[in-house]
């Protein structure tokens, strides 16, 4: 009989953390890398931002170091080094890191394939452990999802849909007014990854992606269909600019498999950052309803737990997978690259009448 309490949640602890040093002082780190780890436990030493003021400001408000240069912070021994940088900045820390440091690198890895290559060479010729921030797929109900699908009770998943219609306040990333790429490379990313994890990779992508006129942000809407063949369909239709109340609007996943399905609520990303809570419902192979899963966390900030506990444990030898390492968030960042070519090709012309 399926037990909803009996699936997988959360990711195991390290037995002994190494201290913690983050670069950036955006709103993610206070929101989630910090708030997280101080509930794990995890030692956080410092922090770097080339704004200092703001640096000593968020390193105030927890208690910790605000370094003054990169190589400062770099020179912490036995670190964990946290990259809450804007993608374009990735690779100038990862080049100021010792050899063989361990690193988790904010998503996206890099602005573009190209930049991603770049890190990945970065990487392999210091020999660093390194992996990108894909946290969703530590937050407790992709867990809880992935251990029902790994056990059978939706047997073959044939169908993942995601569909959004919501308001995100995008002022609150700066730097994200005026990038080109936006809506995929830093938002559904999150989930072309997760799909990638359940799925696989696919053959290919059919995308679009575009803005809004009501402001200048470069995209915040999204249609794709991922390509797995004649079994499985794959669809994410993502609109950011759903100003019109909280009661139509929608962050949901359903995934429907041959023998049961799960229905998803992603929280955070209703009325951001404060959310609502996350929901996960099963309908159990050999049930006849619909199961609610008691979840022990939501997104934002337990998935950074678990994140940077697998980044810990793998560190120590108590982890053999380094989920999401820069080798595998490479294909994600393929997958992203593929939409965009996607998005740029022309449609399949209409037949004109004769």
């Amino acid at each position: 009989m399926f037990d909803p309490a009996a699936l997988a949640q959360s990711w195991p602890m390290p037995s002994k953390p190494r201290p913690i040093v983050t670069f950036g002082a955006g709103s993610i780190v206070g929101d989630a890398h910090f708030p997280a780890y101080r509930r794990a436990g995890f030692p956080m030493t410092g922090l770097y931002d080339p704004d200092h003021a703001k640096a000593q400001k968020l390193a105030s408000e927890w208690g910790v170091e605000a370094f003054a240069s990169v190589a400062q912070a770099a020179s912490v021994e036995n670190a964990i080094f946290d990259l809450a940088t804007p993608p374009s900045r990735h690779a100038e820390v990862l080049k100021a890191l010792p050899d063989g440091a361990v690193a988790l690198i904010q998503k996206p890895m890099g602005n573009n394939l190209v930049e991603a290559t770049e890190i990945l060479e970065i990487c392999r010729a210091k020999k660093l452990s390194a992996a990108v921030n894909f946290q969703l797929r530590f937050a407790p109900m992709m867990l809880a999802l992935k251990d029902a699908i790994a056990k059978g009770w939706l047997g073959e998943v044939v169908d993942f849909d995601a569909w959004l219609a919501l308001d995100t306040p995008w002022q609150l990333w700066e730097f994200l007014l005026k990038a080109p790429r936006v809506e995929i490379a830093m938002h559904s990313i999150h989930y072309l990854d997760l799909i990638r994890q359940l799925l696989g990779d696919p053959a290919g992508v059919h995308a679009r992606t575009l803005g809004h006129p009501n402001h200048t942000v470069a995209q915040t809407r999204t249609s794709a269909i991922l390509d797995y063949g004649e079994t499985v369909r794959c669809s994410l239709s993502i609109n950011h600019d759903h100003k019109f109340g909280r009661r139509h609007q929608a962050c949901e996943f359903r995934i429907s498999g041959t023998e049961g399905a799960a229905w998803l609520q992603l929280g955070v990303n209703l009325d951001y950052p404060r959310g609502e809570p996350d929901i996960l419902e099963i309908y159990p192979k050999g049930g006849d309803g619909w199961v609610a899963v008691p979840l022990s966390g939501a997104w934002f900030p337990d998935a950074f737990v678990g994140r940077m506990a697998n980044v810990q444990r793998f560190a120590a030898g108590e982890d053999a997978e380094l989920v999401s390492s820069v080798e595998d968030a490479w294909n994600t960042m393929a997958l992203v690259e593929a939409a965009y070519r996607s998005s740029a090709a022309p449609a399949t012309p209409l037949a004109r009448k004769p």
